[in-house]
């Protein structure tokens, strides 16, 4: 049996609840097959599309900008955790398997001195106009940048994750047995105070905090899902090359070489080389949610494996 940190991807969701209920019934039969195989499974997963929704309709309803973003990510650890876990807890019982399933709603320590808080480049919310972004910014309620051409939306850090506060919990659940669901969209990000933590409007890249997550917890696997079978070099191009097991040289020559795209594969490719770095004889995989079976017994994914503590 191993222990396998499967950090899902957004295409494993949906972006309204209506989409997002149907879509995480097939994502839960493909995560209850990696039970069946006998491992244990903690579950973390993105936030993107549900974290915006949720930004967008408190700015609204509360008639004002700037609606504490760190709350935002709660709601939807709650909302797309209640899914998850339903959806799982439903497919158990259809196999006649006795597992619970629960969400724990984390917080992920961040440095206030981190160099992302000053130079925030994550987008989040709603579009507007310049005039309505630019007055925004000077009425003090964030800073404001142009998106691909689309109009303006708020920016916000992306600082690393240092420490899972909830860390103790999870590793008391899973003991318990309980598949856990986790640290979703990189988990609420804080800031250590002299009263305790303190939310702040940030987003924690969701791969980095599993990462983080695996190591803490002694994984076996860290299982990063996204849209495709494989990583690839040369992508899109007529030599473009899918990798299959490659080394951690063979990794740092490809991000030397830019293969890999920023707020895409970059982040994945960088969260397994975290994973291996920081542990002895373990492997990370990225593959689609459709063939994570076929990753975990080696006949398929990008698979790094080495690295000593």
């Amino acid at each position: 049996m191993s222990r396998i940190v499967v950090a899902l991807g957004g295409n494993a969701l949906g972006s309204n609840a209506k989409e997002q209920l149907a879509t995480v019934k097939k994502t839960a039969r493909r995560l209850v097959d990696l039970v069946t195989m006998g491992h244990e499974i903690i579950i973390t997963h993105g936030n993107g599309p549900q974290v915006g929704m949720i930004y967008k309709a408190m700015a609204s309803d509360n008639k004002e900008e700037g609606f504490p973003f760190a709350e935002c990510g709660a709601m939807s650890q709650g909302y797309i955790g209640y899914h998850l876990q339903q959806a799982m807890q439903a497919e158990f019982e259809k196999r006649n398997m006795r597992k619970k399933v629960a969400t724990i709603v984390s917080q992920v320590e961040v440095d206030a001195k981190d160099p992302a808080f000053k130079n925030p480049t994550k987008p989040i919310g709603i579009f507007y106009t310049k005039k309505e972004a630019m007055q925004f910014q000077k009425e003090g309620n964030g800073v404001y940048k142009e998106d691909a051409g689309r109009g303006y939306r708020r920016v916000v850090p992306s600082p690393k994750p240092i420490k899972i506060c909830e860390l103790n919990t999870i590793e008391k659940m899973i003991k318990e047995k309980n598949v856990v669901i986790t640290c979703g969209g990189g988990g609420i990000p804080v800031v250590k105070k002299r009263s305790g933590y303190k939310g702040v409007d940030a987003v924690i890249d969701k791969d980095r905090t599993s990462a983080l997550l695996a190591t803490k917890l002694k994984a076996d696997i860290l299982l990063i899902l996204t849209t495709v079978e494989k990583a690839s070099i040369n992508y899109k191009k007529p030599n473009e090359k899918k990798l299959g097991n490659v080394s951690m040289s063979e990794i740092k020559e490809y991000i030397e070489n830019k293969e890999f795209a920023e707020g895409s594969m970059l982040p994945k490719v960088e969260a397994c080389m975290y994973f291996i770095e920081h542990t002895r004889g373990k492997k990370a995989i990225i593959t689609s949610l459709a063939k994570a079976k076929l990753a975990i017994e080696g006949k398929t994914g990008t698979t790094i494996e080495g690295g000593k503590k």
